[in-house]
């Protein structure tokens, strides 16, 4: 008697992948401490916070268990504080954890979304494999065989019985040129990231993480610079970005610009760009003499045509802009609007939510093309 098989879907009650309870508050603990900073007394009282109220622990394992485990698995240190007295401090180990998981949290979109290779349309001696195959000739280099087809043609065309490979069983298997970028990430550190009662500046931070992560771990032929600027623009490294906060600053866009572009100069790259995050609105350059000529009434013509001069100059080194701009009024929209015409760049205005993305596609986007 035939047996039929019946094909359909079977639907169960969800059962989340196991944790251990070490893993699970570590992933609590990675997004607290970024949004404190890298304040790690300040995290874990708000992760103690969270346990009263949602029960996130229980007898067997507490908080006090998870913080001597972070300390046993080189997640903290001890440390002694400015003002003399012992303290503790997120290790190395930590940092690129957070790292890890800002990627995961935004990239993973995007993989969802689209391949995200980088490729151009040129084949030749390139890094990246197209699974295209053409016969051996002469100069081709040893890496490029592959030795999958070669082995499979020298049994079609030798027999298996005696085994013999020949030149003329080589196969080669094409690649392509891989464009390559470098990418400075300006973020806005104006006191104006933190007020109307909006935390701006840990999904500014979040997104230059997981950019630098995927940068320097996909992509190590790309270069990525941070800077960011406030009263002044000033560099800072992949280490110092879970410890960025908003000072009591102004916003100088000119200074962050000429950062951006001085960086830029120094790279043999072809394609360079500047991405650069704010929410407000220039109302600060320094002068010659050193001093600083400050504004934050409205728009000042003094300020905003310097802006729109640092603009037309980075269009002359052929080095676009895109501003990614947390603001929605009409005059700083249409200050954006006048600065993006000069420089021949792009502007998004968005809210928080999606900026990480955004800034991952416009970041594929021009990584698959040729900036002239």
């Amino acid at each position: 008697m035939e047996k039929h098989t019946k094909k359909g879907f079977l639907f169960k009650t969800y059962e989340a992948p196991f944790q251990s309870p070490f893993d699970k508050l570590f992933e609590i603990f990675k997004e607290l401490i970024t949004h404190t900073s890298g304040d790690f007394d300040e995290a874990i009282d708000w992760l103690r916070q969270l346990d009263i109220e949602y029960k996130l622990t229980d007898a067997s394992y507490t908080i006090d268990d998870f913080i001597e485990d972070l300390k046993k698995k080189g997640y903290i240190r001890d440390e002694l504080k400015d003002d003399g007295s012992s303290g503790t401090a997120i290790t190395a180990k930590t940092e690129r954890a957070i790292r890890q998981q800002a990627l995961d949290q935004i990239f993973g979109n995007l993989k969802r979304s689209g391949s995200g290779n980088h490729k151009t349309k040129y084949s030749g001696s390139g890094d990246e494999q197209t699974g295209e195959f053409r016969e051996y000739h002469f100069g081709d280099s040893l890496e490029s065989i592959s030795l999958t087809e070669s082995l499979k043609n020298a049994q079609i065309n030798n027999g298996a019985e005696e085994f013999r490979l020949t030149e003329n069983d080589l196969v080669v298997e094409e690649s392509k040129f891989k464009a390559q970028m470098s990418t400075v990430l300006m973020i806005d550190i104006s006191h104006s990231m933190i007020l109307y009662g909006e935390d701006r500046i840990t999904p500014a931070k979040k997104v230059a993480m997981a950019l630098a992560e995927l940068i320097t771990t996909r992509y190590p032929k790309d270069t990525i610079d941070i800077l960011v600027f406030g009263n002044d623009a000033w560099p800072i490294t992949i280490k110092d970005l879970p410890y960025l906060k908003v000072g009591p600053y102004h916003t100088n866009t000119v200074a962050g610009l000429q950062l951006a572009m001085d960086m830029l100069r120094r790279k043999r790259n072809t394609n360079k760009q500047i991405f650069m995050i704010t929410d407000g609105k220039p109302s600060c350059i320094r002068e010659k003499d050193g001093t600083y000529y400050m504004n934050s009434n409205g728009l000042d013509e003094y300020i905003v045509e310097q802006c729109y001069s640092q603009a037309a100059q980075a269009r002359k080194l052929h080095i676009p802009i895109t501003t990614f701009m947390i603001a929605n009024d009409p005059y700083l929209q249409k200050f954006v609007n006048r600065f993006t015409e000069a420089n021949q760049g792009k502007a998004f205005y968005t809210g928080l939510k999606g900026l990480g993305e955004m800034i991952f596609e416009d970041y594929e986007t021009n990584r698959k093309k040729k900036i002239k």
